[in-house]
């Protein structure tokens, strides 16, 4: 594990692996450099790139700041950029993808390239209100010290059905997710807004080609966010991998970054 000072002084942890050009990959919610199918992506990508894959700020092995702003976030992926030698390409997935945007507005040419798969956008009225009446829940549970019911928020926000969440709280991972609890409300409140809605005029002002990834398989208003981005973003393509669900398998996603990074 290597460490940096972003630029308020928190520390970031990260990996760094391969050689080549420089590639960093920004996590979704609930997530670290270490869980899910994160360090085989890593393994594949590092065979064509330097991968740094990190922790955001609060979660893992990265410490945390408080006021949360998301402009510390973008100063996090900043610091990693210049630690690479000042440009990288950037993928992210998730809300991950949703920072990765915001990042590349901010730094500019500092990111060469911009990949990202399943931003959670949604623009349907009733998903809206139903985003708004999440966020309240979870930030009331969050100001009341409720990190385990929040974390339960989230998940059947995401369709977890309510057996399969009351036994994971009984699990030993679960005082983990509790831990990461409070980065929900950076994710979703600081990152996509208050209404979850598609940030056309954002997304307008990237400059780098991007590539828009969804899955085949995945929820059908992925699809439509995908195919927004991909036209409000002047230098953009959307791509569609067949048989995958938002938990892409690495080995399908990875030779689709590799084509597009080094194309």
């Amino acid at each position: 594990m290597n460490t940096l000072k972003s630029k308020d002084g928190t520390t970031i942890a990260f990996d760094e692996q391969g050689d080549g050009p420089a590639l960093i990959l920004v996590d979704g919610a609930m997530s670290t450099r270490a869980s899910g199918s994160k360090p085989e992506l890593a393994k594949l990508l590092a065979q064509h790139f330097t991968v740094y894959s990190y922790d955001c700020r609060g979660w893992g092995d990265s410490a945390n700041t408080e006021p949360y702003a998301v402009e510390r976030e973008i100063e996090d992926i900043d610091a990693l950029i210049d630690e690479a030698g000042g440009s990288a390409f950037v993928y992210g997935h998730s809300s991950g993808g949703c920072l990765a945007l915001d990042a590349t507005v901010q730094l500019g040419d500092k990111v060469k390239k911009l990949a990202m798969y399943e931003a959670p956008y949604n623009d349907d009225p009733e998903a809206q209100k139903a985003w708004g009446e999440y966020l309240e829940n979870l930030t009331e549970a969050l100001a009341s010290g409720r990190r385990g019911d929040a974390v339960a928020l989230f998940m059947a926000y995401v369709g977890m059905p309510a057996a399969q969440i009351e036994g994971m709280r009984h699990a030993p991972f679960w005082g983990g997710m509790e831990a990461i609890a409070p980065t929900l409300a950076y994710d979703h409140a600081g990152i996509m807004g208050k209404d979850g809605s598609i940030p056309t005029e954002r997304a307008a002002r990237v400059h780098v080609p991007t590539l828009v990834i969804n899955g085949g398989d995945g929820a059908p208003f992925m699809l439509e966010t995908a195919k927004t981005l991909s036209t409000a973003i002047p230098v953009a393509k959307l791509s569609t991998l067949h048989g995958q669900t938002h938990d892409v398998h690495p080995e399908a996603l990875a030779p689709v970054l590799v084509e597009f990074f080094a194309g």
